[in-house]
């Protein structure tokens, strides 16, 4: 059962990596990022979800990364990333925040948020 746990969660951890990219060739700035957060959120409830645990609904990228014991693990590059893209998480669905980081995005941002996420992705992978 677990095995299969993991599955879904990568199966649409990588579905959603794939919609950022569908974002990022059509200039979609703020769901690039939103979707970026979503691959990191469900690749860490993948790694939740090994031993059979049931992911907690929650959203907060570095206390998933905590529940799925492998925070400890990530260098400080890696936890800075994770601040960086909660704010998509929540954040961008309100006029005040979601204009703020409008502001702040655009091809070049995203392609690196993109390629960050993709070897994120992978490296929490690896942990499974």
């Amino acid at each position: 059962m677990a095995g299969n746990r993991v599955a879904y969660w990568l199966e649409i951890a990588y579905y959603d990596l794939a919609t950022g990219k569908a974002m990022l060739a059509t200039g979609r700035w703020l769901y690039v990022g939103f979707m970026c957060c979503q691959v990191i959120e469900k690749a860490l409830k993948a790694v939740i979800s090994r031993d059979g645990a049931l992911p907690s609904k929650i959203h907060d990228l570095g206390r998933l990364a905590e529940l799925g014991a492998i925070y400890a693990a990530m260098d400080d590059e890696q936890k800075t990333f994770l601040e960086k893209l909660q704010p998509f998480q929540i954040e961008a669905r309100y006029p005040e925040s979601r204009n703020r980081l409008l502001k702040q995005l655009n091809e070049q941002v995203c392609s690196q948020l993109m390629t960050a996420t993709e070897d994120m992705a992978l490296w929490i992978k690896a942990k499974l």
